[in-house]
């Protein structure tokens, strides 16, 4: 009998979610690309899978909004959104601490969550995943060709040998994934959210990993190329990697699907010491005002002193609203951090367009990467990143390190390119870009 489907509300999205197991840990398996999670359990293999990871664990499992039966969505969501959800399934089922198992598409999101939110992930396992989009479709052309299939042929089941060829001709196993296409999202969702996912690129913020991790990938795996899999293991501090023989993409699906189950329930239930939190991934906000010494000679001490309490009060009112997290002043600007890219974005547009009434013009830049937790400060590389490409930025404007321009894919932003920077005190060159708005 599987489990009862629940909501999990994020912001104003029902996540359906289903909870299962009674092991001494908990476990949350983020989906592939579409799912599910009431179909999962009609084929039997895919259902002693699960009732596996339930034999030790207290297993959560959900639908990515505008997929399976969570609220389908006017826009389908960026990783922030993905990592929102992820946290409000975890409120939800009032778990406060879990390994995250991501599958395929679920690992760039159990990935970056495990950097941004070490204090709630004790364990990290992807099975068939990657870092970068080209890991699954290299090329336009393969790219082109999946929409084709959905426009033309989508909940047929008929991709199915595209994804388990030991089983691509197996009557039943097509019905099954046939009904999982059309109960997993519509054709043009499903066209959208591969737009969306042709944009990923993690690639930037798997060294900032600091949990436990193990990758599995199948060396001919049909869907996922297993350079995907080897690049995770090799970027990810500590990682550990395994690679089984096989073409078949589904965990469960084919010879070794018990090995994987074995070494998934192996890594989990371990003993391990405690991960100290000390450095988190997060993305880091500069601003300042521009010309501030030429203005303050103009206002004189009272009236600037006035300009900088509404400047102050104009920040730290959009910071509360983007969720941003206020570090410092710097006199006349801020450091702040967020724990989504997307957000500190267009809190950095909001703060540059709210502040241009008061009569001055602020720059603004953002980094994404790993920072030194100090206390109520922050410190490290990605800090002093973060104020280089600030000081790149003209009046108004809101630059961001091309790290950040990669996380936020599917979120709508868009960008101009500026070229290789070299930013000082900062070894290399650095690829900039400015926010359009």
């Amino acid at each position: 009998m599987q489990p009862d489907t629940r909501y999990a509300k994020s912001g104003e999205v029902n996540i359906a979610y289903q909870m299962f197991g009674e092991g001494p840990i908990n476990l949350v398996f983020a989906p592939p690309f579409v799912s599910n999670i009431e179909n999962y359990w009609n084929a039997p293999d895919f259902a002693s899978w699960l009732l596996r990871m339930g034999s030790y664990a207290r297993v959560v499992m959900f639908d990515k909004r505008g997929t399976g039966m969570s609220d389908r969505v006017a826009e389908l969501p960026g990783l922030d959104q993905r990592m929102d959800d992820l946290r409000a399934v975890m409120d939800a089922a009032r778990m406060n601490q879990a390994a995250l198992l991501g599958v395929s598409e679920g690992g760039p999101l159990t990935a970056l969550f495990a950097a941004t939110y070490p204090e709630r992930c004790n364990a990290l396992v992807l099975y068939g995943s990657f870092a970068r989009f080209t890991s699954w479709l290299p090329t336009e052309e393969a790219l082109a060709q999946f929409p084709g299939y959905i426009d033309t042929a989508w909940g047929t089941g008929g991709s199915l040998p595209l994804f388990a060829p030991s089983i691509g001709n197996d009557p039943g196993g097509q019905q099954w994934w046939a009904r999982l296409e059309r109960l997993g999202a519509s054709p043009a969702s499903a066209s959208a959210l591969m737009r969306m996912n042709s944009q990923i690129d993690i690639s930037g913020i798997l060294p900032t990993i600091r949990v436990p991790t193990l990758v599995i990938h199948r060396t001919d795996d049909v869907t996922i190329n297993v350079e995907g899999g080897r690049y995770l293991a090799e970027h990810i501090p500590g990682a550990r990697y395994i690679e089984l023989p096989g073409k078949d993409h589904i965990p469960f699906v084919g010879d070794n699907a018990g090995e994987i189950a074995d070494a998934i329930q192996e890594f989990l239930t371990g003993s391990r010491a405690p991960v100290p939190i000390d450095r988190v991934l997060a993305t880091v906000l500069f601003t300042d005002i521009v010309g501030s010494t030429e203005k303050a000679v103009v206002l004189g001490d009272s009236r600037w002193r006035d300009l900088l309490d509404k400047h102050h009060a104009t920040i730290r009112s959009n910071l509360a609203r983007f969720r941003g997290h206020e570090v410092k002043t710097t006199g006349d600007g801020f450091l702040a951090t967020f724990d989504g890219p997307a957000r500190g974005v267009r809190c950095a547009c909001s703060i540059a367009q709210e502040i241009k009434p008061l009569g001055i013009d602020v720059r603004a830049g953002l980094h994404t990467g790993e920072c030194e937790m100090m206390g109520e400060d922050v410190g490290g590389i990605a800090v002093h990143i973060g104020a280089r490409v600030a000081s790149l930025a003209g009046a108004g404007e809101v630059l961001v390190s091309s790290t950040v321009k990669d996380l936020v894919a599917g979120s709508g932003l868009r960008f101009s390119d500026r070229g290789n920077q070299t930013l000082k005190g900062v070894p290399g060159e650095w690829h900039v870009y400015a926010v359009d708005r």
